[in-house]
């Protein structure tokens, strides 16, 4: 009897991909964002803010990662940058093929930031790498203090993580620091940063940490 592992042989042809898509991205000096998390902890919101103070210097483009709807696409647009919905249909997340698509509409030779919104989940995204520079993914306290450690793997393999909405934490009764030190065991290495859209320092730390990695990508 032949064992037919499927899921590795998914994950491996995603990865071949991804791999193309780093390549194309490093051949015109973009440098990728993924944002996952989950639905309403607040990354369409980061992502208009780092669009909005970074697209005067840089030439931004986003993916709009969505089930089906294409409401978050409409907000990036209205920030007048070029925007590409993807709607995955019945999967919950974003993976290396789709991601390969919309480059093609994507005018490469004038894009410095690629920022991509994976679809609502702390799950799915987990084994799809797309080609990215850098993989975010961002919680909020309204999702409860026990979330982190629920859902180990996303911030395993995060590059960066986001606790959002810490102005709120007293109202839901959450401790932001908790949260933090519970992805701090998981990933000892990964910067965390706290942050809130009416706290304009919390979020020009997260616009900061973007800003670096373009600039270090246009000096390769």
């Amino acid at each position: 009897m032949h064992v037919i592992h499927m899921g590795h042989d998914v994950y491996k042809a995603n990865d071949k991909v991804a791999e193309k898509n780093r390549k194309k991205l490093n051949k015109h000096k973009i440098f990728s964002v993924n944002v996952m998390g989950a639905i309403g902890s607040g990354k369409t919101t980061l992502i208009e803010e780092a669009i909005s103070h970074l697209k005067e210097k840089y030439r931004v483009a986003v993916i709009a990662g969505d089930v089906i709807a294409e409401m978050d696409s409409s907000r990036f647009r209205k920030l007048d940058v070029p925007t590409i919905p993807v709607n995955t249909g019945k999967e919950c997340h974003l993976d290396a093929k789709l991601v390969e698509k919309a480059l093609d509409k994507i005018d490469l030779d004038n894009t410095d930031l690629l920022l991509i919104e994976n679809v609502g989940n702390l799950i799915c995204p987990v084994d799809f790498k797309l080609g990215e520079h850098l993989r975010v993914v961002v919680v909020s306290v309204t999702e409860g203090d026990d979330i982190i450690l629920k859902h180990p793997m996303i911030f395993k393999t995060a590059e960066l993580a986001i606790i959002n909405k810490v102005d709120i934490a007293h109202a839901v009764d959450v401790d932001a620091e908790k949260m933090r030190e519970d992805i701090l065991s998981l990933n000892p290495n990964v910067p965390v940063l706290l942050t809130s859209k009416h706290d304009w320092e919390s979020l020009e730390t997260w616009i900061d940490f973007i800003e670096h990695g373009v600039k270090e990508t246009q000096k390769k």
